[in-house]
């Protein structure tokens, strides 16, 4: 099959060639991957992958939907159907997959992380770990749905559930976990103000039901919250660009109000500012992906037609290191696809 084979570390090391076909091992599937979503952690995985185990050469890609071409016996799925994938092989035994909190698994295996991934024609994975979809559905949207969406979920409506009527601050606009943020949030009756660099980003952002967007490069981002809050600051902040950003979102917050992070592209230790977050009794939580009833909830929503992700650009396989460079120069607003023939 072709693949996209990470051989070595760096732009240079991404291969497409031959590659053996997955073979599946006892209860796991076997996918005709269609369309795959590229996220941060590709480009992570292709340029440093320090702290996560695995070993080269290793086909990329965390996220996707296809066909399902192989069925385990009772796995209730069917060869032929259409399926998107939940990306954590989870182990099912330990106290946080019992809890259904399959994020913090303590032996999980992610696709394109730990084991090879989508970015070629089959993945194995196992069959609990693939959802079925409608035979209408929308390959390509749902290749580019878990990793955005399903985070952005997780950090809205997880610990401290985002409620109609409060006010949200999605700093950075044009990723994917942020735009899925904005069409979350607005779906939740939230009022949302977004910050980028770009006018152009900015403007789709308000186009899509943003309230206000802020443009950093010209404004200061904790000044102009305040003065759309009435001084007051937002309820919550969502926050994955780490060091450049965090003093002016925790400044932007009211007094008891929350940030929740799920990456740091610009650096993972800015300034902590204690006793602003004690004085102020500020709540800081972590997030990354979600939970399968989180994933169950979401790919219902897509299902049924009432929520999509926005694809900024197609690449098929033959460029996919094409893709990788739209999105390594932040380019895109929502998420770049490589699509498999």
């Amino acid at each position: 099959m072709q693949a996209a084979v990470l051989e070595r570390r760096g732009p240079a090391g991404l291969v497409l060639r031959d590659f053996p076909v997955p073979q599946p091992a006892e209860g796991e599937a076997l996918i005709r991957v269609h369309a795959v979503g590229l996220n941060r952690v590709d480009l992570y995985m292709r340029d440093v992958g320090v702290g996560i185990t695995h070993a080269l050469p290793q086909v990329q890609g965390v996220e996707g939907a296809g066909i399902v071409a192989h069925a385990p016996p009772g796995s209730g799925l069917r060869v032929g159907q259409k399926a998107v994938l939940y990306s954590v092989a989870f182990c099912g035994r330990c106290r946080y997959c019992l809890a259904g909190d399959q994020p913090l698994c303590l032996h999980a295996s992610i696709i394109g992380e730990h084991r090879h991934g989508t970015l070629a024609e089959y993945v194995a994975l196992p069959a609990r770990c693939v959802l079925p979809l409608p035979d209408d559905a929308d390959l390509q949207a749902a290749g580019a749905l878990m990793t955005g969406h399903l985070t952005a979920w997780r950090m809205l409506f997880g610990k401290r559930p985002l409620r109609m009527g409060e006010t949200l601050l999605v700093v950075g606009i044009g990723g994917g976990v942020a735009v899925a943020t904005l069409q979350l949030a607005l779906r939740a009756g939230a009022r949302v103000i977004v910050t980028s660099s770009s006018d152009e980003k900015i403007a789709r952002a308000v186009a899509m039901g943003a309230n206000a967007g802020i443009n950093y490069g010209r404004e200061k981002v904790a000044e102009r919250v305040l003065q759309l809050t009435g001084g007051e600051g937002v309820d919550m902040v969502v926050d994955s660009v780490g060091e450049k950003s965090w003093a002016d979102s925790l400044r932007s917050l009211r007094r008891g109000g929350r940030i929740v992070t799920c990456g740091a592209t610009t650096g993972s230790n800015p300034p902590v500012e204690l006793q602003r977050m004690f004085i102020r009794q500020l709540e800081v939580y972590g997030s990354t992906g979600g939970s399968m009833e989180e994933f169950r909830q979401l790919v219902a929503l897509f299902a049924q037609g009432a929520l999509s992700p926005v694809i900024d650009s197609r690449f098929p396989l033959a460029r996919v290191n094409e893709a990788f460079g739209r999105l390594q120069r932040g380019e895109q607003f929502g998420k770049v696809l490589v699509t498999i023939p």
